[in-house]
């Protein structure tokens, strides 16, 4: 296995929004080997409950855009608020200029994709961590999965705050749960570069919390 490709990979696969190239054609075997990648990942008990939604039709992702923005207009605008005088610092702008952009040409880029569950979120923090702990590393996968082919995404949710009304659009039936969206598109820019993060030392601990790991 080449680590230094790995390596790379798992670094600079970054959450894409502004750099989607919203004109180029996503071909249908690439999302599908991509999809058979992601069943590849570890899926509790051998269920395999994901479903996947690869979704084209220009007016099925208007409606979904429709509840995307409703819900991601006003969550940029209470961040803004609740971030007071920090709102005007060089990273917010950033992040609200890349969230709005995707807000704004939603419904343009070529696929979204919608990560789904076979039955409904119940119980407490032991059942819930099993069932969406069962499509995220799938979601992970698909998402290294397009970026090593050149392709941008990044897992939304504002449209979950309308799950409902999304489930009708796009003939979901109620005992299956959607856990995102994904804009899937080609990327404007050929390489990613790792983001700053904080030192591991600061994040991780041995054998007891707060014990630094050396």
């Amino acid at each position: 296995m080449d680590i230094a490709a790995t390596d790379h990979l798992l670094s600079t696969t970054r959450s894409v929004r502004l750099k989607l190239d919203l004109e180029r054609p996503v071909e249908d075997e690439v999302l599908a080997d991509c999809l058979r990648l992601a069943s590849q990942a570890p899926t509790p008990g051998g269920a395999e409950t994901w479903r996947w939604i690869v979704v084209r039709d220009q007016g099925v992702k208007n409606g979904l855009g429709a509840l995307f923005r409703q819900v991601g207009e006003d969550y940029l605008r209470l961040g803004l608020e609740a971030a007071g005088e920090a709102a005007s610092s060089p990273q917010v702008q950033r992040m609200v200029r890349s969230g709005q952009h995707l807000i704004d040409v939603i419904e343009q880029v070529p696929v979204l994709v919608i990560p789904c569950v076979q039955g409904r979120p119940s119980g407490g923090n032991e059942e819930l961590s099993v069932f969406y702990g069962g499509i995220f590393p799938a979601v992970w996968s698909f998402q290294l999965a397009l970026r090593s082919r050149g392709l941008g995404s990044t897992l939304t949710s504002y449209h979950l705050q309308h799950e409902k009304e999304a489930a009708g659009i796009l003939g979901i039936p109620d005992d299956v749960t959607q856990v995102g969206l994904l804009p899937v598109a080609y990327t404007t820019v050929p390489d990613f570069k790792p983001a700053r993060r904080r030192p591991v030392e600061e994040i991780a601990f041995l054998d007891t919390w707060g014990t630094p790991l050396r």
